[in-house]
């Protein structure tokens, strides 16, 4: 295992196109990190970047210390995991383990030994007879994760393993997952564009747009204390609502409505507040946010209502049961404790509302 690191690196292509913009992050030894961020952000340049599949065009990359700019893949001891398993189709489950041990002349009692206690780990055990053809998508993957384990490599990279799988095998394999970075602390980083993916599985997350890091920490630093508006509205499912707002003379003001008093700068405001949090009330009332409903999703424990705050679309949770017809007027409640504040111009968060008081 080994610490990652990368110092102001950056990556340019032909054409000026920088897909990655003075990178400065950390992956401790035995952490695993998730970079997440929409299609384009710069999440497996990132990767690419590591694994010495591409060059940076300034700054360093270094795995234990070491500067690996100019080291080829095979020489950096890192393993990779992709999204299409990547197996050798006519090689049995057991040979696809055993074949980059074999590559590097680990003597056959060890190979033997290291691919038995992989496969054990993995639960696939009873497969090392199996071709890749025989396997199921979730046993597939578990073999593309065990032949990377199974070389014992500082650093494990994952390239989104789980975006062929379907719902319910994305969630058990997330289970393995988490259970086998427990039971083997493999430095590690994990690229996805799933936010609920990142936000259960990893130490700390790496939120990314535009090749530039929007904020790193917990999930629940992340998804509790968002850095920016981009940050607020990709974390959570359904995401954060923004709602442009304006602080007059210390009070708020939104969709029209008076709501309370703020201690912060007059001027415009971007108001934060997640669907779960938000209270329907009845239209009309005082303090509360006038809104329309659009339409209603009952999802079996709940219900999200989807309605209009002064052209600006906004997502509520509400307790199962609760059903409104197209065009019914409501009122919002933004509870003080659970209410965000963004820079209108540069959406940088302001404090927390939890943390100010009159």
């Amino acid at each position: 295992m080994a610490e990652i690191e990368f110092r102001d690196v950056t990556r340019t292509y032909p054409g000026g196109i920088t897909a990655q913009k003075g990178l400065n992050l950390t992956v401790a030894d035995g952490e695993f990190l998730i970079l997440v961020g929409p299609s384009g952000c710069g999440k497996s340049t990132a990767l690419r970047l590591l694994a010495g599949l591409d060059k940076p065009t300034s700054g360093e990359i270094r795995i234990g210390g070491t500067v690996v700019n100019d080291l080829g893949p095979g020489q950096r001891d890192i393993a990779m995991v992709f999204q299409n398993y990547a197996l050798y189709p006519h090689m049995t489950v057991y040979r696809n383990l055993a074949y980059g041990l074999k590559q590097r002349k680990t003597p056959r009692t060890e190979i033997d030994r290291r691919v038995r206690e992989t496969a054990e780990l993995l639960e696939i055990g009873g497969l090392l007879d199996r071709k890749p053809g025989q396997l199921s998508g979730g046993q597939r993957q578990r073999v593309a994760m065990g032949r990377a384990l199974v070389r014992e490599p500082q650093a494990f990279l994952l390239d989104e393993p789980l975006s062929n799988l379907d719902a319910k095998l994305r969630n058990q394999v997330r289970g393995d997952l988490k259970r086998l970075h427990r039971e083997v602390p493999v430095t590690s980083l994990y690229v996805t564009h799933d936010q609920v993916e990142a936000m259960t599985l990893g130490d700390r997350l790496c939120v990314m747009a535009g090749g530039e890091v929007q904020q790193i920490g917990t999930t629940d630093e992340v998804y509790n204390h968002p850095a920016n508006t981009f940050v607020a509205a990709f974390m959570g499912s359904p995401p954060m609502n923004l709602m442009p707002g304006e602080v007059r003379s210390g009070v708020l003001h939104v969709g029209g409505a008076e709501l309370s008093s703020v201690p912060c700068p007059d001027g415009p405001v971007t108001v934060g507040a997640r669907p779960e949090h938000l209270e329907v009330r009845g239209a009309g009332g005082d303090g509360v946010v006038p809104a329309r409903v659009d339409f209603v999703e009952p999802l079996g424990s709940h219900v999200l209502i989807t309605a209009d705050v002064d052209a600006t679309r906004v997502i509520v949770q509400a307790p199962a049961g609760t059903d409104y017809a197209p065009g019914t007027a409501i009122g919002l409640a933004l509870p003080p404790e659970h209410t965000y504040f963004f820079d209108a111009e540069t959406g940088e968060a302001q404090l927390h509302r939890e943390r100010l008081t009159l």
